[in-house]
């Protein structure tokens, strides 16, 4: 197996995973590979090289590697003094530099792009292997930096790309890394060539830095239910409980002390298969401070890593629409309104304005996990002074419809110890096809959703049209879930 950085940085989080790619790729999970995420990462390495002004971009021809190191040494011989994609091979270990600085007598400069917002330890290996590739071509590298988007910018007319990135020196942690990078690669490509299957111990590296699409084959063993599927467990305290020996539900009720009482709850419910758990007078007390009239409230976002108007910065949750179910009082019909800002536009004004008309002040509104939508209309008020007051109002008014759940007033072991929508709904309402995310075209999630909206200037009139279509549905039916879960409760409430 030859060597890239992506391949190699994959050994260094498993060397399995790369085993796993010369002789089993066919049962990769393509669903861990997030477009929207390689996108953006083309999208702001393509900015970054102009942070040195003219530069010359290596041309990519995965057919000939050959003919990118041939100009890449022939622009090196001019003396140019950037080179973006600078392509270069030794002994069968390929890497493309992102930003080459090239000084006039000839040293280098490495500048490696992110598109993160701060410094993660993989990065170090992903430079050092390029340090490592560049210095047994010959070249003396001056300087190894890391370059990353910076999230304290926010943007005032033109990108000013100098205040955009942020430019780290890694070069003496890369200059230290250099003698590991000699030394694991032969060991990686003779463990990738080899016949038989590697052991390897499963655990944090399936998730950390990135989710192994190979996971589902190395835990086929694994139990089921497992720590892992513990509500709010995370890898890396499941990855720890698993290497002390706590990996099945029993074993976890062999080590309570290592669990909250919630987490405790889950696994019981679980195991001893349960009915519902319902506090009725919690519930009675929650609906209690609810009143009429009553919205229902649900933002959708998207969150650009470069900020595309004034006033934003990298990965801000823009918001792009809303949608509003409202009861006027108690037996009135049901009423909705909704709001889709326009592709390509700053939709902020516009649906802050819409907002403010479409919500009275001092009106009870709900909504799922009420932090979102409260950080969104604040930063909506910060934006727009003029509208503050009546965006603080809502505000301020704000319930959150997930308290029962998150309280743990109702439990069932279909919610799998999360209180997210998506688990409470289909838990409260089974096989209800009004509610049911999957019946959605298009659309069926809010990720979906986001990238959905950030592609719509590259369609055309009638993919917009659809897409538009789509993503009110979508918006639509999560108000529609909240007014039918306020429903159930007050029907519990009645015992």
């Amino acid at each position: 197996m030859n060597l890239s950085k992506s391949r190699y940085t994959k050994g260094v989080q498993c060397p399995k995973m790369l085993w796993m790619d010369e002789h089993m790729r066919e049962l990769f999970d393509e669903s861990v590979m997030n477009e929207a995420v390689l996108k953006t990462g083309n999208e702001v390495g393509d900015l970054a090289m102009g942070y040195f002004g003219d530069y010359v971009e290596i041309g990519f021809d995965r057919e000939n590697m050959k003919a990118s190191i041939k100009e890449t040494q022939q622009q090196l011989a001019a003396g140019t003094p950037t080179i973006c994609e600078a392509t270069f091979s030794f002994d069968g270990n390929l890497c493309m530099v992102d930003i080459l600085r090239v000084a006039a007598d000839g040293s280098v400069d490495i500048f490696e792009v992110k598109s993160s917002t701060k410094i993660d330890d993989i990065y170090l290996h992903d430079t050092a292997y390029q340090c490592w590739v560049l210095t047994n071509c010959g070249l003396s590298v001056k300087s190894v930096n890391l370059m990353h988007l910076n999230s304290k910018y926010v943007r005032q007319g033109e990108l000013d790309l100098h205040e955009l990135f942020v430019v780290h020196d890694i070069t003496s942690d890369v200059m230290v890394m250099q003698s590991g990078v000699a030394t694991r690669i032969p060991l990686l490509k003779q463990l990738a060539s080899q016949l038989e299957e590697p052991e390897q111990s499963i655990g944090l590296r399936c998730f950390s830095p990135y989710e192994c699409g190979y996971r589902g084959y190395c835990w086929r063993d694994m139990p089921s239910p497992n720590v892992f599927d513990i509500g709010r467990i995370g890898p890396r305290k499941g990855s720890d409980l698993m290497d002390c020996g706590i990996i099945t539900f029993e074993d976890v009720l062999d080590n309570p002390a290592s669990f909250s009482d919630k987490q405790l709850k889950q696994v019981i419910t679980t195991l001893r298969d349960l009915p519902p758990y319902v506090d009725v007078e919690a519930i009675r007390d929650f609906l209690d401070t609810l009143s009429y009239p009553l919205y229902f409230l649900d933002f959708e976002t998207f969150n650009p890593a470069i900020p595309p108007f004034d006033g934003t910065w990298p990965y801000q949750q823009i918001p792009s629409q809303y949608s509003l179910h409202f009861i006027e009082s108690k037996g009135a019909p049901l009423q909705h309104r909704e709001f889709l800002g326009e592709e390509g536009t700053d939709p902020r004004r516009k649906l802050a304005e819409r907002l403010c008309a479409d919500i009275p002040p001092n009106v009870c509104t709900l909504a799922y996990y009420m932090s979102f939508e409260k950080t969104v209309i604040a930063e909506l008020a910060r934006a727009f002074p003029d509208l503050s007051a009546r965006l603080m109002n809502i505000r301020d008014n704000i319930k959150d419809l997930a308290v029962p759940f998150q309280s743990g007033d109702y439990y069932s072991k279909e919610l799998k110890g999360s209180y997210s929508i998506k688990y409470v709904l289909p838990a409260l309402f089974p096989d209800d096809p009004e509610l049911s995310y999957k019946a959605l075209e298009g659309i069926h999630n809010g990720t979906e959703a986001m990238a959905a909206f950030a592609d719509l200037p590259r369609r055309t009139p009638e993919e917009r049209a659809v897409i538009r279509s789509q993503l009110l549905a979508y918006c639509k039916l999560d108000t529609l879930a909240m007014v039918r879960i306020w429903e159930k409760l007050q029907e519990l409430a009645r015992g």
